[in-house]
Parts: C-alpha cells; sequence; structure tokens
C-alpha cells in the first residue's frame, strides 16, 4: 500500500497529545462536594467507571483512521508489457566431406551442428532458417519460430546428401532468397565453412553485394584447427584432378566486411561456441517496455470507521459513560 500525500501522516503525532489532553480535562473537571465521603470509597467500583478511558481511546482511534484516511492510501497493480522486433537469421552451414575431419570432437560437422543448435537454443522472438551446402545448396529450413521443429530438422543434417564440393557462392544466393521478403529491421546470414568456392555458378563475391543490396549482414566462420583451415583435397569438376583446399580467409572476411558484418575464425569448438554467443550480443534489438499502474484508492476503508468510531464515541458520551455535573 502507498500513499498519495503522504506527508499528513505527521499529524498521527497529534493522536497522542489528544489523549492526553483528554485525559487531563478530565482530571480538572469539576464535581460535586461532599461532606463525607468515606461510604463511597467502601462501596464496589462501577464497571462504567472502570472503563471511562474508551471515549478517550475510540476518539483517538477516530482521528488516527482520519488521518489515514487524509494520506489518501492506495494500492497498485503494476502490469510491463516487453515488446521487441526480432531479428530474421539465415544459418548456412557446410556439409562437405571435409567437415568430417576430427580436429573438433567429435568432428567438425557435429561440433557446428551442436554449436548452432544451442545458438537456435537461445532466440526467444527471431525467425530462423537453416540451408545446408555442398556442391548444391538447399533449404533445410525456411524462417520458422518452431525452434524445436528447427533443432529437429538441423540433427536431421548429414554429409553426403547431395554432391561433395564447396559451393559458398551458391549458399550465400540461397539464403539471401530466403531472406529478401523479410519486413524485419534486421536480417542476418550466419556462414559456417571450413573450406574455400570451389563449385556453383555464383561466385561469392557477387551474392555478397547482393546481400549487401537487400541489407543482408553476413558473419562468415572459418572452421579448423590450425585457424586457416586444415588442407584437404577435393576434385576439381570437369577436369578429374585434385586441388589443395583450405579456409579463404581473405574471400571470408571480404564477403563479411562488405555487407556490414564481420569473420569469426574458430580453432576448437570452445572458440566455435563463443562465436555464437559473440554474434548473438551483436544482432540484438531494443526491448519496448511499457509499464501500466492501476491504482485504487482505499481511504474509504479508513474514513467510514472513523466516522462510525464517533458516532459511537458521541452515543457512548452522552449515554452510558455521561458525567454529571
Amino acid at each position: 500500500m502507498t500513499f498519495a500525500d503522504p506527508q499528513f501522516l505527521w499529524l498521527l503525532l497529534a493522536v497522542p497529545a489528544v489523549g492526553i489532553w483528554s485525559w487531563w480535562r478530565r482530571r480538572r473537571a469539576g464535581g460535586l462536594h461532599y461532606s463525607d465521603v468515606r461510604p463511597a470509597r467502601r462501596a464496589p467500583t462501577a464497571w462504567t467507571v472502570r472503563l471511562q478511558w474508551v471515549p478517550t481511546a475510540i476518539r483517538m482511534g477516530a482521528l488516527a483512521l482520519a488521518i489515514v484516511a487524509l494520506a489518501r492510501p492506495q494500492t497498485q497493480e503494476v502490469r510491463r508489457t516487453k515488446t521487441t522486433k526480432g531479428v530474421d537469421i539465415m544459418l548456412v552451414l557446410d556439409a562437405s566431406s571435409s567437415m568430417q575431419a576430427e580436429d573438433f570432437q567429435p568432428t567438425r560437422f557435429e561440433a557446428a551442428q551442436e554449436a548452432a543448435a544451442s545458438f537456435v537454443r537461445g532466440r526467444v522472438s527471431d525467425r530462423v532458417g537453416l540451408v545446408v551446402f555442398a556442391a548444391e545448396a538447399y533449404t533445410q529450413v525456411p524462417l520458422t519460430l518452431d525452434y524445436s521443429f528447427l533443432q529437429r530438422m538441423l540433427e536431421q543434417v548429414s554429409i553426403g546428401v547431395v554432391e561433395d564440393g564447396t559451393a559458398i557462392g551458391t549458399a550465400l544466393a540461397t539464403a539471401v532468397n530466403r531472406l529478401k521478403d523479410s519486413k524485419a529491421e534486421s536480417k542476418v546470414l550466419i556462414l559456417l565453412t571450413d573450406g574455400r568456392n570451389n563449385r556453383g555458378q555464383i561466385d561469392p563475391q557477387t551474392a555478397a553485394e547482393i546481400a549487401a543490396t537487400m541489407g543482408v549482414r553476413v558473419y562468415a566462420i572459418g572452421v579448423g584447427s590450425t585457424g586457416q583451415g586444415t588442407a584437404q583435397s577435393e576434385p576439381t569438376a570437369g577436369t578429374g584432378q585434385e586441388k589443395s583446399t583450405g579456409i579463404d580467409a581473405g574471400m571470408l572476411r571480404s564477403i563479411s566486411t562488405s555487407t556490414g558484418g564481420r569473420y569469426f575464425s574458430a580453432t576448437n569448438q570452445d572458440a566455435l561456441e563463443s562465436i555464437y554467443a559473440e554474434i548473438d550480443t551483436m544482432e540484438t534489438t531494443p526491448v519496448d517496455e511499457r509499464v501500466y499502474t492501476d491504482r485504487r484508492e482505499q481511504y474509504p476503508y479508513f474514513l467510514l470507521p472513523a466516522l462510525l468510531a464517533v458516532l459511537l464515541d458521541i452515543g457512548l458520551a452522552t449515554t452510558v459513560f455521561r458525567r454529571f455535573p
């Protein structure tokens, strides 16, 4: 309970003063004079005499209740509403054969799955989707708020579903296409790969330019125990020859910075989880909090008893506790 005018509560200090004044006034009041009061002293004391303090107590209580009512006691119910505009996020996951490397436990791919799942569990009002790529890219999950469904579909992603390779440009274009109709103020693409672009018809830089035009920020994560990637050998399309691959950090950094994003290098699983956590803090939207306060006046619950107490005081003073003269 709160008081709208708490300054009036200082008047409660006057209540004891009223009690003292009433006692002093009663002691000074005149009475009838008798020549001999010894027989009266031997008489039993009436209950009205024993309770002659009651009217004063009732008067003090009435005054205290009236002062509390004057201070306007109130109860209040506070309701808080929080609204936020979510971020639209597309996760782009590399599912090429090189992701089976065991420099992460148990493998790069499974570590990436777990880190992505942990990131999804931290979402509240963000729509999240998933694109998987190797030589080709496909949408595993479109933008959704059903995080449990997204996590189940993330667990079902496996290597070898499509032809092997690393089509980073195609993957970026596929994810950006999923974000083209987004009305969110913030659109984000998180690309995780351990290789360099060697397949697909779309150059990564071209895809990044499209992303920048559409207001999509790209955060690129290069995974590999050396920070630059472990050398792999993948077949070069149409030649039958093998080509050395690894993380193309320069390309990933270029496409990230050109879209307003950032490039990260993950050399172990802890670093990978920390990167997702850092991206989480970077992609936050302001929360609009509104507080609604419903105040209810409670002074009638004090004023009414005060009035009844005054009436009771008057009634007792003119009847049971009436004094003569």
